[in-house]
């Protein structure tokens, strides 16, 4: 019996990457499955090696269902590591399944019989529609910095530049609920942000930056 395996990732320290979550359960129930294990991260898309992406991979056995809630989530890769990355899911016979991509949603009715030569193109429009996901996503992530620079580089030279400035509030709530006693997770889920939020806000109050 093939196992769903959910992957969930945000890009910064800041943001969610369990937001998803909730979703991703309703979307099993929906097709008769359960969600056996969860992976969760912040980690950039464009970055090829990502640890709990990595403990995935090591954990699934032949056809299990990598879910996920958008390719882009998956990925932002360059071609040539998104290239390895299907490659190395297609070698540990995994499919995977994004919740914006319907052709995909039929890996998540296990145990139907199904006519071979049908499951084959199937697979292979959601291949190709898997890869023009991807490239969307790349040239998105790519868009994304390439306007970032130019922001920044324009708000050099009038003087306006102060990089990323932390949300004061949010960091007073976070030193608050820990000196409650709660735990950092405790905390990050108080708060609906990630442990390393947490983390970060201690830090910046043990420099005295708070």
């Amino acid at each position: 019996m093939a196992s769903i395996r959910a992957y969930l990732r945000a890009s910064t320290a800041d943001q969610d990457a369990s937001r998803a979550r909730s979703a991703l359960e309703s979307f099993a129930s929906e097709h008769g499955q359960q969600v056996v294990s969860w992976y969760t991260e912040n980690e950039s898309g464009a970055k090829a090696s990502r640890t709990e992406l990595q403990r995935l991979l090591d954990d699934a056995n032949h056809g299990d269902v990598v879910l996920v809630e958008q390719v882009d989530r998956l990925t932002r890769l360059s071609r040539a590591d998104w290239d390895s990355l299907k490659g190395a899911m297609k070698d540990a016979g995994l499919r995977v399944v994004s919740m914006d991509l319907p052709t995909s949603h039929a890996a998540m009715r296990t145990g139907e019989a199904g006519d071979g030569f049908t499951e084959r193109m199937l697979d292979a429009v959601n291949d190709m529609l898997m890869d023009m996901l991807a490239a969307v996503s790349r040239k998105d992530y790519d868009d994304r910095r390439r306007r970032q620079a130019e922001g920044i580089e324009s708000a050099k030279q009038q003087g306006r530049f102060k990089g990323r400035q932390p949300d004061k509030e949010k960091h007073r709530r976070i030193l608050e609920l820990r000196r409650q006693g709660n735990s950092i997770r405790k905390t990050a889920d108080l708060i609906g942000c990630s442990p390393a939020t947490v983390q970060r806000a201690e830090r910046l109050a043990a420099e005295g930056q708070q």
